[in-house]
């Protein structure tokens, strides 16, 4: 069918490099999607160090994608040539194991990863499994929307299955590429939010994203702020840092849970006795399935959520993942083919 811009990794600790590769055709099962943009995750560090068990190379990175439909493989029925839709890091599932059969599907036993066990979309065509797409919008912009197939439907998934109910106080631990649309989700689902961050400089933005308290989490201890406005019901957590999650821990009011999407290695520090007292609770939190990432784009869309992005085309790949590996963008990035 002809060719198309690409850029993929060729090995493990590989650079960023711009390819023509042939446009893809999808299989049986599979839909093909031209790509109008793609969010660049913390998460493609996977791809570009080797991170992730199995990855096999070459591969074209890249789990944050919209687009159109472009072509649809044998025995897609649920799918036409020109719907509107995503794709995030949950990629296909078996439908089989014992995690399908309760409609488990994020978890699956042998699921696959978008930009992960195939080719994501840091290119301008590729193909998903059709049970990874998901329908989006007609009055969401694809440059905006992107970045909800990972950071949108993490923070959003996580905080609905906290719990929580309106009127809850929910305290979002850091307001960056996940924080900034959990501060958004829970004012949206009516809680007294309070945003908490390292220094005053996104102070101003936490109140103008929807947060009804700050605090510095370097002005004296966290928790006790947090305590002296009646504890959290919920922490978000979504700063990589767990020095600053064991820190936040003791903030939680009398069933108050601590819930996790920060994807960090490092083990928190909290004693049985800190979840005894108050009967409180950690748990962790993956993104979602497709219907979950449908669910994200329709509530982001009636309630105005949109995540704050830098816009590269795909040959500037590189520029772009070093400035959101470096903290340096505002808060996400998303690759736009063709611009």
């Amino acid at each position: 069918m002809g060719t198309m811009k690409a850029v993929q990794v060729d090995e493990a600790g590989g650079d960023f490099n711009v390819v023509d590769l042939s446009i893809p055709e999808p299989g049986p099962g599979e839909v093909r999607i031209a790509v109008k943009a793609c969010g660049i995750c913390h998460s493609d560090a996977f791809v570009k160090e080797g991170a992730f068990p199995g990855i096999e190379y070459p591969r074209v990175p890249g789990h944050e994608v919209t687009g159109i439909v472009d072509a649809v493989g044998d025995g897609v029925e649920m799918w036409s040539e020109g719907d509107r839709v995503g794709v995030g890091w949950h990629g296909g599932h078996d439908f089989t194991c014992p995690a399908c059969r309760d409609g488990d599907f994020v978890n699956c036993e042998n699921g696959k990863v978008t930009g992960i066990s195939f080719d994501g979309g840091y290119a301008e065509y590729m193909c998903a499994p059709s049970e990874a797409v998901a329908r989006m919008p007609d009055d969401l912009d694809f440059d905006a929307a992107a970045p909800l197939l990972c950071a949108g439907i993490t923070t959003f998934n996580a905080l609905r299955n906290s719990g929580l109910t309106p009127g809850d106080r929910v305290a979002v631990q850091g307001v960056g590429g996940l924080g900034h649309l959990g501060i958004q989700y829970a004012t949206s689902f009516g809680c007294e939010v309070i945003a908490l961050s390292r220094g005053t400089d996104k102070e101003d933005l936490a109140y103008e994203l929807g947060a009804d308290h700050f605090i510095d989490t370097t002005d004296g201890d966290p928790s006790e702020k947090l305590q002296a406005l009646g504890g959290a019901d919920i922490i978000l957590a979504t700063a990589p840092s767990s020095a600053a999650i064991t820190e936040v821990a003791n903030g939680l009011a009398r069933d108050g849970k601590l819930m996790i999407v920060a994807a960090t290695a490092e083990p928190i520090e909290i004693s049985p006795m800190q979840l005894i007292m108050g009967r409180k609770s950690v748990q962790g939190w993956p993104s979602g399935s497709a219907d979950d990432s449908e669910d994200t784009l329709d509530f982001s869309a009636l309630n105005d959520v949109a995540p704050m992005i830098e816009t590269y085309p795909l040959t500037e790949a590189g520029t772009a993942y070093e400035r959101m590996m470096n903290n340096d963008a505002r808060f996400r990035v998303v690759l736009v083919p063709g611009s």
